[in-house]
């Protein structure tokens, strides 16, 4: 088991290395850096002004090179002047004596992600306050989500091709197939209109990050959870299916037992292990897909600091958004793949 973690950690980490590296080269393509330029400076910068101030701010390196200081593992670029010297781990314009003390390495490994151009703010400031209102947001959709989708699931195999199987059945389906953008403009719509009668949320969930309640909170977690609902609710009805039609069931049946404790003691343990990796598989899901929710609501989460620094061309911020992306997804793969390998016996022996 431990050569088990060590192999995936490791395969973790190149990947990690591997997407990182192909953010950092498409949001530092010259388009972007130029565009960066202008907005820093003037819009009507000259060609020529703007590789001078992409000169001076260390963004004309090799490619390598920059990954390798922005991550830490290279030292920071400096460039002497006649004001002082600069560099990117010198704040500001600092004589030769206090540039030599300067730290030499200031990357994401040293804790240093960098500044937003449109916040104003340290990108790892920005990053903890928004992935604390995304991670709250996440926190109730998944209370609502997850025992909702189990008991439809379990509910809905426990008897195959019953009337309650087929109703649960295409009421998931129906959830599934609605996508997050057309369900929460539904709701919108209805919920905020008074010519309905039923116009009881704000219309917005900026509120909710300070004071949640029922009225500011509850039409986002439902517009995200009602899809999750029917995609792990349709996994746990396949495999309550399987499990219910086996030996060890039928023979169990054939003993006496009586169906609940056949489903409680026998079934659910196994039924479960297929909607586990489903639900673990729902953490990158909920972080980058709450992107559409959070701007159709106005909740400045995580997602809502995707949109503003992709519009706002704001490099240092996506950088630091891809990098919390890239971690959260293959720790919850990490963490499916063990809890797999523990729930089921036969693939823990082999």
């Amino acid at each position: 088991m431990g050569l088990f973690i060590l192999r995936r950690v490791g395969i973790m980490i190149l990947t990690a290395l591997c997407l990182t590296f192909i953010v950092f080269i498409l949001t530092n393509l010259y388009p972007n850096l130029e565009k960066l330029a202008k907005t820093e400076g003037n819009f009507r910068m000259s060609d020529e002004a703007v590789a001078s101030w992409l000169e001076k701010g260390g963004y004309m390196q090799p490619m390598p090179v920059k990954y390798g200081q922005w991550l830490g593992v290279l030292p920071g670029w400096t460039k002497v002047t006649d004001e002082g010297t600069t560099g990117r781990c010198i704040t500001g314009v600092k004589s030769a004596e206090e540039a030599e003390a300067a730290p030499r390495f200031c990357g994401i490994l040293q804790g240093d992600w960098g500044y937003s151009s449109v916040f104003k703010d340290e990108v790892n400031s920005i990053i903890a306050t928004r992935l604390a209102n995304t991670g709250f947001l996440m926190m109730w959709v998944l209370i609502l989500m997850v025992p909702s989708a189990l008991l439809i699931g379990i509910l809905a195999g426990m008897r195959e091709g019953s009337v309650t199987d087929r109703t649960l059945s295409t009421a998931s389906i129906l959830t599934t197939a609605t996508p997050e953008y057309v369900s929460g403009v539904i709701f919108m719509a209805v919920f905020t209109s008074s010519a309905v009668g039923l116009k009881w949320f704000k219309g917005s969930a900026t509120s909710a990050m300070k004071d949640a309640n029922f009225e500011n909170f509850f039409l986002p977690v439902l517009t995200i959870a009602l899809y999750g609902i029917g995609y792990i609710a349709r996994m746990t009805r396949a495999s309550m299916t399987e499990v219910m039609t086996a030996q060890y069931i039928r023979t169990a049946r054939l003993k006496g037992v009586s169906f609940p404790k056949i489903v409680m003691r026998h079934a659910l343990r196994n039924a479960l292990i297929a909607p586990f990796t489903v639900i673990m598989l729902q953490f990158p899901w909920l972080l980058n897909g709450v992107v559409i929710v959070e701007t159709l609501f106005n909740y400045k989460g995580f997602g809502w600091a995707l949109v503003q620094a992709a519009g706002n061309n704001d490099i240092e911020l996506l950088l630091g958004i891809s990098v919390v992306s890239v971690v959260v997804v293959l720790l919850t793969q990490l963490i499916s793949d063990i809890g797999y390998v523990y729930l089921n016996p036969r693939i823990r022996i082999s």
